[in-house]
């Protein structure tokens, strides 16, 4: 049994095929899927997708690419809507959101300003956060501690071991995928082998970011299965026993999983 922690299973390149991308997941015993959203105009559709996916819960937050085309109102937006789905058994979190200090042209200052306000809105909603944290890990950890979430992921991490020691300090669990599988992410598979078994979440971040064996081409969940082994061997682990591991790491991550019924 496998969870992917972040799958953007709304996004276009699923349009289609996107159910047919969740029965070859189930048969590859990956049955439940976190599905986070990147837009506040997105999310009654998002809802709407995890309510009839087996096995999926959601998380609603705008995520820092899309900040750029988002106003207060949108925050307000979010804050609304998770005020009206409080009770909803699949709302698993706030996200995705973070920051960004990759994409050249962002303007930073209002990046940081959504990003602390949808912290606020996990603080006041004790949700969990599922983060988005490229070349932001220290930004990323200050605003934890000034909001301190009660729980969450740091998806597609790739920071520090000491960066890694300071998001388990603040009770975040680590997200690895795709990339890991490339013999060449040295830093990367390093984590992987040798960082704290608590500390391990796994995503495909379908549709991207790709395992090797199908680089550059779109992603699924499909295929978590076989990016597990290849943790699990750069760990010198059984495969079940890393399976039990994420399964227990990603319960204490986003407890609304432990609610819903395995598909």
């Amino acid at each position: 049994m496998w969870t992917d922690t972040h799958l953007h299973l709304d996004a276009q390149e699923y349009d289609h095929d996107r159910m047919a991308v969740v029965s070859r997941a189930l048969k590859e015993h990956v049955n439940r899927f976190v599905l986070p959203a990147v837009h506040a105009d997105h999310f009654n559709a998002l809802i709407a997708l995890a309510h009839r996916t087996p096995g999926a819960v959601y998380c609603l937050g705008i995520h820092p690419l899309f900040v750029h085309q988002s106003t207060d109102y949108h925050l307000d937006t979010l804050r609304d809507a998770l005020q009206q789905n409080r009770d909803d058994p699949l709302l698993a979190g706030v996200g995705e959101i973070g920051l960004d200090g990759f994409v050249p042209g962002l303007d930073w200052n209002r990046q940081v300003k959504f990003f602390h306000a949808q912290l606020k809105m996990a603080r006041d909603f004790d949700l969990p956060v599922v983060m988005h944290v490229r070349k932001a890990q220290d930004p990323i950890l200050k605003g934890l501690r000034m909001f301190k979430p009660t729980s969450g992921i740091a998806h597609a991490f790739n920071g520090s071991f000491q960066q890694a020691d300071h998001f388990l300090n603040l009770q975040m669990k680590l997200g690895f995928g795709g990339a890991c599988t490339f013999t060449r992410a040295l830093q990367l598979r390093r984590l992987a082998a040798d960082l704290p078994a608590e500390a391990l979440v796994l995503e495909t971040d379908g549709p991207d970011i790709a395992p090797e064996w199908i680089n550059r081409q779109r992603n699924e969940p499909a295929h978590l299965p076989r990016i597990a082994t290849v943790i699990a061997a750069l760990r010198g682990k059984e495969l079940t026993e890393l399976a039990r591991i994420v399964h227990n790491n990603t319960i204490d991550a986003l407890p609304a999983l432990a609610r819903i019924p395995i598909a």
